[in-house]
């Protein structure tokens, strides 16, 4: 992604995204970023933020903090005429740092340039005026160094949001800043040291990335006059990028049911079929490129194949395999009967009796500026159902921006296999056709849990009456979101955080926990400050090791995840993941190393990372209700 930004002469990619955390699970934005789960967000942030600046094009980590919702993210107004505040992230100071600040420290901590502040208010004041989040957290107790960027059109104040460290604002309906920074200066409001740490962040920014330099692109555009004026074609995409893009549109796709047993043909892979059914309005390519259907707030992404969501995150890609072309084509190089019905969408489509398989495909859409609808509908489920009471080997492919209940047909017993594709880009139809035929062995986890019903999860907040003009989100759930809150409220969902299935089993053993034996198990860090917090932060205290074998008989990828259960916390807590292969028959070492950080608590009174003393329970498994290792570690 890096590489593709500069080619075209971009400074600063808008990414990635850990805000949204995906607290609301309809929240129209959490296909943006990586996972409701904090630990395994801040991992991958981190990487991206790595990469991406290799490139030397900047990070921009978003959005600075508490936007879990698009409901009333940004203020409007009631029947009334009376502007109604945008919503209020009420998060106390333990909750903040222990979960909603976690990622943005990771990200921080790998260097990120830039951070954007988001639209809502945290605890009632706006996020980019917050003085408290931007100087204090930010700025001081993370020692970042980068620059803060608002979202467009979410300053809501002058020289006074400069004080409390905006850097720099984009465009939006009203003009606070230009010349009035210029008269508050001047009448003494705003000092003009601020002013000078504002353009120094920005500007050392642009020169620790080199973007001064002759080598950098001109992105080929006269900016000042418009964006949209004709403009120096770009195409930035490398040879050499093209096989990361398969891998990761195959290692995306996450297979949850399977009854493929023995040698029966029900289930995956396929092997040799002669006949092949697809039906469902998600199966095609769509009609033109670029393209968007339904920009809207429906529930499904209509009349062709979801690759993305919408909104800022969105994008047009420079070809699309869709499901209906990749089976095309495999069923010219295979010589297999294949046929299709993406347009009888009112679950009367008939099912040839002859069909080996019957593929159906339907998605879940998700976009900015809206929370979705639900996290089910009717008129997809309606399709699974027609094809499965006609069909005895019914293969559901969903494509789907986020959480997807399946429980209206996932147990029918002609339901042999389901996958949850996600939102796969471009080589989305190539990348399912190998895994449905076992050319590739599907490795995906679910990075969110799946319950058997949408009421478990939490609702965006909305004004209830015409009269309230300041939104409150109290965050009472604290932090039981996703696998946590199931855990503590014993909730067995249908799908857990982690899960995911293969073509082949693994078996685990031999734990093993060892204290590193340089590691300072005293109850503060400290040392000092650098990005991220305090430098000791991440310093190794425990090493934890375990055995991987393939028991089955072909070869896969298995993703070993580490839980731990810190004292006065969650049941457990991810704390480490490795993807592995592993060969049939053979047995590889998993090792994850846990930090000081890792195991610490925020406290409140010494606003400090603490360790505390005694016993922590280690888990190691398949996932975060399959962890067949159970051991502890004793600080």
């Amino acid at each position: 992604m890096g590489a593709e930004f500069r080619a075209k002469g971009v400074n600063v990619a808008l990414g990635p995204v850990v805000g949204p955390l995906g607290k609301i699970a309809k929240g129209g934005r959490n296909w943006e970023g990586f996972s409701n789960d904090p630990y395994l967000a801040g991992g991958l942030a981190a990487e991206t933020v790595k990469g991406v600046q290799e490139a030397g094009v900047v990070s921009c980590v978003k959005h600075f903090i508490g936007n879990e919702q698009e409901t009333n993210r940004i203020p409007g107004y009631n029947n009334q005429s009376q502007r109604v505040e945008a919503v209020s992230s009420n998060i106390n100071d333990k909750l903040l740092h222990e979960m909603y600040l976690w990622p943005f420290v990771d990200a921080i901590h790998a260097g990120a340039g830039s951070v954007m502040c988001s639209y809502n208010r945290v605890n009632n004041s706006y996020s980019c005026q917050n003085s408290k989040l931007l100087n204090g957290i930010l700025k001081t107790e993370l020692g970042f160094q980068g620059f803060v960027v608002s979202d467009w059109g979410a300053l809501h104040a002058g020289y006074v949001a400069a004080q409390a460290g905006l850097d720099m604002v984009m465009p939006g309906p009203a003009n606070f800043w230009a010349g009035n920074l210029t008269a508050s200066i001047a009448n003494g409001s705003l000092a003009q040291e601020v002013l000078d740490n504002m353009a120094t962040r920005i500007m050392a920014t642009y020169y620790q990335f080199s973007q001064d330099e002759s080598s950098f692109p001109s992105p080929g555009i006269d900016i000042p006059k418009s964006l949209a004026a004709p403009h120096t074609f770009v195409n930035a995409v490398s040879p050499d990028s093209k096989q990361i893009l398969l891998d990761s549109a195959i290692e995306s796709h996450v297979l949850v049911k399977n009854l493929r047993a023995g040698n029966n043909s029900l289930g995956l892979p396929l092997k040799t079929p002669e006949l092949v059914s697809v039906f469902g309005y998600d199966a095609a390519e769509p009609p033109m490129n670029p393209y968007i259907p339904n920009p809207g707030h429906g529930a499904q992404f209509l009349n062709s194949t979801l690759t993305v969501g919408g909104g800022s995150g969105s994008n047009n890609p420079s070809y699309v395999s869709s499901p209906l072309s990749a089976l095309n084509q495999r069923a010219y190089e295979d010589g297999f009967q294949l046929l299709w019905d993406t347009t009888n969408l009112n679950a009367t489509a008939a099912v040839n009796p002859a069909s080996s398989a019957c593929l159906v495909f339907l998605n879940a859409w998700a976009t900015e500026s809206h929370d979705r609808p639900g996290l089910y509908d009717e008129f997809s489920d309606s399709l699974v159902l027609n094809a499965a009471r006609q069909c005895s080997n019914t293969v559901v492919v969903i494509h789907n921006a986020g959480i997807r209940i399946v429980d209206r047909w996932v147990e029918h017993e002609n339901v042999t296999a389901v996958i949850f594709a996600h939102l796969p880009g471009q080589d989305s139809g190539r990348a399912l056709v190998k895994l449905l035929w076992g050319e590739e062995n599907p490795s995906g986890r679910l990075p969110y849990s799946v319950a058997r019903n949408e009421g478990v999860y939490l609702e965006p907040v909305q004004p209830e009456g015409e009269f309230v003009l300041f939104p409150q989100d109290d965050y009472k759930e604290g932090w039981e979101v996703d696998y946590r809150g199931f855990d503590e409220r014993g909730v067995v969902p249908r799908f857990e955080f982690g899960f995911g299935l293969s073509y082949t089993s693994f078996a685990y053993s031999n734990l093993s926990i060892s204290q590193v034996e340089e590691a300072v198990l005293g109850e503060w860090p400290t040392g000092g400050v650098k990005e991220g917090g305090q430098e000791d932060l991440w310093d190794v205290l425990f090493r934890i090791e375990a055995s991987v074998a393939n028991t089955g008989s072909v070869d896969g990828k298995e993703v070993a995840q580490l839980y731990v259960g810190i004292p006065g916390g969650p049941v457990k807590q991810l704390r480490g993941f490795e993807k592995v292969s592993v060969e049939v028959g053979e047995s590889v070492t998993v090792g994850f190393d846990v930090t000081r950080r890792d195991l610490s608590v925020w406290d409140v009174v010494e606003q400090k990372w603490r360790l505390q003393r005694g016993e922590y329970e280690v888990f190691v498994g398949r996932s975060s209700r399959d962890l067949p290792l159970v051991g502890n570690l004793t600080v």
